[in-house]
């Protein structure tokens, strides 16, 4: 009753639902389908990580194991398994980007969408619709937030928790009016600051936890019949006007030349910082012509974000490597394209890596940075031992729409992190399997299964 006594008002907020709803052709669910696939080996690969653990022990005691909560239904609510998954999609840093949002969807719309179907009897293209549908609606908010790049507030915290409540709200069968209700929720709890990245913590997997939890709540009170505010994000007082002051508000509805956000999101084939990989991309290119001439020095050019984010000459742990241009480019030179351990351990004081890290300076390209964040480029230039300089440009990194990763490519980077993660072969190849039948799937049953089957010592969090 209460949903049809309620009408929805003219605003942006209804237009912006308006799209989000309209039909989902099969190519854009099939390509959900890869983005699940590829935020599920994220999730595995970092499975026993720090955060891992100790979310494990703030949820359910010492020994308590955070995978097994995210995917096993029986074990709790979806708000729950949203909050344990949610968590673990960006921890080393191969979660998906949306490149005009500045906003890693998948970590909080897969999250939470996979949270709900697990727990619901639905067909298998309903989650892959509604996961379109939430990246629809995360990267649109997303996009007129960092119309002028990049803020304090962290995007796929604060715009990630739309996209989470508008999966969650098409998987319980909410209609226009009841989204609306689920979104006003969602911008009550939109949270997330850039603090987390000056400092050693785990607050960036908290943001997309708790914005994954989030928006699930918020589809679950607008099912209840819990009002929202209808101008949550447009009003005088709400979401950009508090938030984002700045923020292009025509990016809510503006006609794309992708027609759906979700086909122009990039992946990232390597364990790093997506403003590192212009520059891996260039180094991996001139590596074969400095076989027989090591570097003397190295000059990457690249746009102001990339260099505020990533100008680590010296990482003393992980996290830091990941976001180390100097790192990166010096693996990739030396070791070629960059794995998980690339980033981690000995690698760290390789003293080779120190070397060439040395070796790299920063410089602004005044014209990539314009093209920012349209576009994320780099140059490199490399004067070897010969005396010889070699230099080469990436505008579009391996990943992006321009120059994608294959189905293959995705496989590929799935068993990497499944196996990094501790899973079998065979429990990775089924789960795989188990995705990308979504489309034609009669029901999740599947995927619940090849879940279940994963291997339990890789559950296992001490």
């Amino acid at each position: 009753m209460y949903a049809k006594m309620r009408k929805l008002p003219d605003n942006p907020e209804s237009e912006l639902i308006g799209i989000c709803r309209r039909s989902v052709p099969r190519e854009v669910a099939e390509r959900a389908a890869l983005h699940l696939l590829d935020w599920l080996g994220c999730v595995f690969a970092a499975g026993q990580s720090g955060p891992a653990r100790a979310l494990a022990r703030a949820q359910a005691g010492s020994g308590g194991s955070l995978l097994a909560t995210a995917f096993d239904p029986a074990r709790c609510d979806a708000q729950t398994g949203a909050l344990a998954s949610g968590a673990l999609g960006n921890v080393l840093e191969m979660d998906d980007l949306h490149r005009a949002s500045l906003l890693h969807a998948g970590d909080t719309v897969c999250a939470a969408g996979l949270a709900v179907a697990l727990r619901r009897p639905i067909r298998g293209d309903a989650l892959l619709k509604a996961l379109a549908r939430g990246y629809e609606c995360s990267t649109r908010i997303g996009a007129a937030a960092a119309s002028g790049g990049y803020t304090t507030f962290y995007n796929s915290g604060t715009c990630g928790v739309f996209g989470a409540a508008m999966a969650a709200a098409d998987l319980a069968g909410l209609d226009a009016d009841g989204m609306a209700d689920a979104l006003g929720q969602a911008g009550m709890q939109a949270a997330g600051i850039w603090q987390c990245r000056l400092e050693p913590t785990y607050s960036k997997q908290l943001a997309t936890a708790h914005a994954a939890r989030a928006g699930v709540l918020s589809a679950e009170l607008a099912a209840a019949g819990f009002p929202g505010a209808r101008h949550i994000l447009t009003g005088e007082m709400g979401f950009f006007a508090s938030y984002y002051p700045n923020a292009d508000l025509g990016a809510l509805t503006r006609t794309t030349q992708g027609g759906w956000a979700i086909t122009e999101t990039s992946f990232k084939p390597f364990p790093a910082c997506r403003h590192t990989h212009p520059a891996i991309s260039a180094a991996l290119e001139l590596r074969p012509a400095l076989a027989d001439s090591p570097p003397r020095a190295i000059e990457v050019a690249t746009y102001g974000a990339a260099i505020d984010f990533c100008d680590q000459p010296h990482p003393e742990s992980a996290d830091a490597a990941r976001f180390s241009l100097q790192h990166a480019v010096a693996v990739a030179l030396d070791r070629g394209a960059p794995a998980i351990a690339d980033f981690e351990g000995a690698a760290l004081s390789d003293p080779r890596l120190a070397a060439l890290r040395d070796k790299v300076r920063l410089r602004l390209s005044p014209g990539m940075d314009a093209a920012f964040p349209t576009r994320l480029g780099a140059g490199l230039t490399v004067t070897g031992d010969d005396g010889e300089t070699r230099e080469t440009r990436c505008l579009n990194a391996w990943g992006d729409p321009e120059n994608p990763m294959t189905q293959a490519d995705l496989l590929a980077k799935f068993r990497t992190n499944t196996a990094h993660g501790g899973m079998a072969q065979e429990a990775s190849d089924r789960l795989a399997q188990a995705v990308l039948s979504l489309p034609d799937a009669a029901d999740a049953g599947p995927l619940k299964r090849a879940l279940a089957e994963t291997q339990p010592p890789m559950m296992e969090i001490a």
